[in-house]
């Protein structure tokens, strides 16, 4: 796949003030200060599409992109370590929640994983929630260049035993580095081949 537009569409707090749902959808989240945004940028070749920050918490909207006038790539709040009320936390929570369950034409959510850290709790509570809601996922291991492939694959290996203890399979999951560009053709293909897959609800529910 090859990126000829990446734009910034809007910001929502709600699912209703999404943009409409007739195309595919991408949703990008993991824990506070993972490497989202940097990701969003090496994939969309775009340097500032996303802002990047280095403190946790930048991200607190539903913010969603149009790529190629094809499909959505959304920037969901991370989890974990941002520094704001508890009552903030709670109205992400909900926020997050409506949309993952409710948004008609998410394909996917790509759970981004620091390959630096073996497994945490919070990555594997919430990855264990989109398993009980039957929500699809892919995970993406990031900012592998920040140490050694033998690191890499070590921690990997750990996350891998730790999910067959939630999951009869492995989940697919991309290894990147935003700085190298490791795992930008791999993600983009697999977005690729899965917009294939996709069915507007909207006219879905003309057909009887």
């Amino acid at each position: 796949m090859i990126i000829k537009k990446a734009e910034f569409v809007k910001s929502s707090v709600l699912l209703s003030q999404c943009p409409p749902d007739n195309i595919p959808e991408y949703a990008m989240i993991g824990r506070s200060n993972v490497g989202k945004s940097s990701l969003i940028n090496m994939l969309t070749n775009h340097s500032k599409l996303a802002q990047t920050s280095s403190k946790p918490g930048k991200t607190q909207t539903i913010n969603h992109f149009n790529i190629n006038d094809d499909w959505y790539l959304v920037d969901l709040p991370g989890y974990g370590w941002a520094k704001v009320s508890e009552n903030k936390k709670d109205d992400w929570k909900k926020m997050i929640n409506t949309y993952l369950r409710e948004r008609r034409n998410l394909m996917c959510v790509c759970v981004l994983i620091d390959s630096r850290h073996s497994p945490q709790e919070k990555d594997m509570i919430f990855i264990k929630w989109l398993g009980m809601n039957e929500i699809p996922f892919v995970l993406i291991f990031t900012k592998t260049d920040k140490q050694s492939a033998l690191k890499t694959d070590q921690n990997i290996a750990i996350f891998k035993k730790g999910l067959l203890e939630l999951f009869e399979e492995i989940p697919q999951y991309f290894i990147t580095s935003s700085e190298k560009g490791i795992g930008k053709d791999p993600i983009l293909n697999f977005i690729s081949e899965t917009n294939k897959s996709f069915i507007d609800p909207n006219k879905s529910e003309t057909n009887f």
